[in-house]
């Protein structure tokens, strides 16, 4: 395996890690985004056993041990698996996540104590970077889910919201339709009432950039996307409520 190194937007890096195995012939594709700064931010860790790779990369970019921020979308291992591995080799990071994520798992797993983000509370990383903290429970699943927006660089940490497959690293184009088809194949999203709504909440942020995690990053209309995600996400949910 490989983890290659993409600048999405001006200081905002996306590490990205193709395993041809796992849902083949297209394959899966995960991804870690690094935002530069005073204080750097690693948005996902990786798996534990991709983190020599994603170190690797991440030493092309700052040196590992200036690490000051690590986050994720909910707690799971390809989201966090690596996380005090990160912990180890970086003396000043520290997690960071909402309430019900630190007090449910991260008070316990995290190996240094982690900071509770309040929904909408903010990190300023210096350098003109601030991300935004957003409380997403459920959305597309975990109970503890929430996501990350960078205000200066308008980018969405999408986590697994559009993941598809394939090793696609940017599109200007169409994200809705290959994630529409990889619900249907993998049924991943916990279909609940909140889905649509919280997605269109996101859709009110008007992001230029979508970061996924397990897809190509997106330029564009990310309001018109997300949008048209929760509108797929509602006819799931009417169907599964009858």
């Amino acid at each position: 395996m490989e983890t290659k190194i993409r600048e999405i937007e001006n200081g905002v890096y996306r590490l990205s890690t193709f395993v041809p195995e796992i849902g083949p012939p297209a394959g899966f594709v995960f991804n870690q985004f690094l935002i530069t700064g005073d204080e750097p931010l690693l948005f996902h860790t990786g798996l534990r056993r991709m983190f020599p790779l994603v170190r690797e990369a991440v030493g092309k970019i700052i040196a590992p041990e200036k690490l000051r921020w690590i986050t994720f979308g909910h707690f799971e291992a390809d989201e966090c698996g690596a996380m005090n591995e990160w912990l180890a080799i970086a003396p000043q990071a520290q997690v960071a996540h909402g309430r019900t994520a630190v007090d449910v798992s991260l008070n316990d797993v995290a190996d240094r104590a982690p900071r509770i983000l309040e929904d909408g509370e903010t990190i300023a990383l210096g350098n003109g970077k601030r991300v935004r903290y957003i409380d997403t429970p459920h959305v597309p699943h975990g109970w503890e889910a929430g996501l990350l927006y960078e205000e200066s660089t308008g980018t969405l940490f999408a986590g697994d919201l559009f993941t598809q497959s394939g090793d696609v690293p940017y599109t200007e184009g169409d994200i809705v339709g290959p994630a529409i088809a990889a619900e249907d194949a993998f049924k991943a999203s916990s279909l609940n009432p909140s889905l649509g709504p919280t997605i269109r909440k996101l859709a009110g942020l008007s992001p230029r950039t979508l970061a996924l995690m397990h897809g190509p990053s997106f330029a564009g209309d990310g309001a018109a996307a997300l949008n048209e995600l929760a509108a797929d996400y509602d006819r799931r949910v009417r169907a599964a409520l009858g």
